[in-house]
């Protein structure tokens, strides 16, 4: 009888996650993943299924880092939303190590590369993105209802500016820009919206 395979499913898919985030999708190959992660062909198939089904596990497990971003910035009820918005530049982009921050975003560099044409896969990475959109919306439409909110400016827009602010500094992270200058640009985009 042969004898179930034992590893750590959190850290292999930590480190499958780090290789499709740094490499992007089509450039992790499956030896790749392979060699980041310690388990053998077998394992990976039967256990995660084929490299799509493997990286949408690896989008979930980068998912939880970014629930773990908005509860601690947006959803944070004693945060004012302009102070809760701007959390979430410190938390996401910011106050990430050195080397995420160097790395991008795994949504965002998806959507950059062929895998955009893989409506599945991109499916998924968009709802990633409105996972972090939704809860911005939330906290924009409390500073327009608190008259907080620049006049003429929809809050829709305001969510727009917020989230290219975003994916922007998560590709100038990955340009060598450093942690003080990405504040700044996130500092300004906030302030040309806020009243």
């Amino acid at each position: 009888m042969a004898r179930p395979v034992e590893f750590d499913e959190s850290k292999v898919l930590t480190n499958a996650m780090e290789q499709f985030w740094k490499e992007g999708y089509e450039a992790s190959s499956v030896q790749k993943l392979l060699d980041c992660t310690g388990i053998n062909r077998g394992t990976l198939y039967n256990s995660f299924g084929d490299k799509d089904t493997f990286f949408k596990s690896c989008v979930d497990q980068y998912n939880m880092i970014l629930d773990q971003h908005i509860a601690n910035s947006l959803k944070n009820d004693s945060l004012g939303p302009w102070e809760a918005i701007s959390a979430l530049f410190d938390e996401a982009v910011i106050g990430v190590t050195n080397k995420h921050r160097v790395m991008g975003c795994l949504l965002v560099n998806s959507l950059c590369e062929s895998i955009n044409y893989n409506s599945d896969i991109k499916r998924i990475v968009r709802s990633s993105l409105g996972s972090i959109r939704k809860p911005i919306v939330a906290r924009l439409k409390e500073a327009q209802k608190k008259g907080k909110l620049k006049k003429g400016i929809t809050v829709e827009f305001a969510a727009d500016v917020l989230m290219n602010t975003l994916h922007g500094l998560r590709v100038n992270s990955r340009d060598g820009k450093n942690a003080k200058q990405l504040n700044e640009l996130a500092k300004f985009a906030v302030a040309s919206l806020k009243k």
